[in-house]
C-alpha cells in the first residue's frame, strides 16, 4: 500500500499536482516523505530554470555580445576573473585578457559571427553549446613582431563547440573553447 501511494504521489508532483486528492498520508512519515518529494520537486524545478537561463545567455553572448562586438556587455555572462581555455592550448585568465583576444578575431575577418547553437545542452552549473563561426578574411591579419598576411577574401564557417562553468552569481568563472584550427587555417587559404 505505501508503494502504491508513494508512486501516486510521485506521479502527481511531477505532474504539478498541488493538492492530493489521490490519496492521504497515514501516517507522520508518510507525511515527512511527501515534504521531501516535494522539496526534491522544487529543487528539480528551480536546478532546469538556471539551466534554461544560462542557455539563454549564452545565446545573447554568441547571437548579439560576440558578434556585435559589444565587449562592454560581456560581464553579463563572464566572471571578472574567468579562466578561458583556447584551441591552440593557451590559457588565460581575467575578462580584460579574454575581451583582447576576442577583439583580434575581428581584426582579419571583420563580419565574423555566430548565428545559431543548434546543439544546446545544459546540466547544472555546466553548460555545452556547438554553433558555427562565420566570416570573410578581408583586413591583414596581425602575426607579431610588426608583420601580417595579406587578405585572402575567402570565407570560412568553422564549427565550434564551448563549454562553460557557471558560478553562483549567474556567470561563467572557466570556459573551454573548441575549433579544428588547421581546418580555419584551410578554409582561409592559408594552409592545404
Amino acid at each position: 500500500m505505501r508503494n502504491a501511494f508513494k508512486l501516486t504521489l510521485a506521479v502527481a508532483l511531477l505532474a504539478g499536482t498541488s493538492g492530493l486528492a489521490l490519496a492521504q498520508p497515514s501516517s507522520r512519515a508518510d507525511a515527512a516523505q511527501i515534504a521531501a518529494l516535494k522539496q526534491q520537486v522544487r529543487i528539480v524545478a528551480q536546478t532546469r530554470k538556471t539551466e534554461q537561463a544560462h542557455l539563454a545567455n549564452f545565446d545573447d553572448l554568441d547571437f548579439n555580445v560576440y558578434s556585435g562586438q559589444k565587449w562592454e556587455e560581456l560581464g553579463k555572462s563572464h566572471a571578472q576573473d574567468i579562466t578561458v581555455h583556447w584551441p591552440d592550448g593557451r590559457v588565460t585568465k581575467g575578462i580584460a585578457a579574454h575581451i583582447e583576444d576576442l577583439k583580434g578575431m575581428f581584426v582579419f575577418a571583420p563580419d565574423t559571427r555566430i548565428k545559431e547553437h543548434p546543439i544546446r545542452i545544459a546540466s547544472g552549473e555546466w553548460t555545452a553549446v556547438s554553433g558555427a563561426i562565420e566570416g570573410t578574411f578581408t583586413k591583414p591579419m596581425p602575426i607579431g613582431g610588426g608583420k601580417s598576411i595579406e587578405p585572402t577574401g575567402k570565407t570560412y564557417k568553422l564549427g565550434m563547440v564551448t563549454i562553460g562553468h557557471w558560478n553562483k552569481a549567474g556567470v561563467m568563472d572557466e570556459e573551454w573553447l573548441m575549433w579544428d584550427n588547421q581546418s580555419f587555417m584551410k578554409q582561409l587559404g592559408l594552409a592545404q
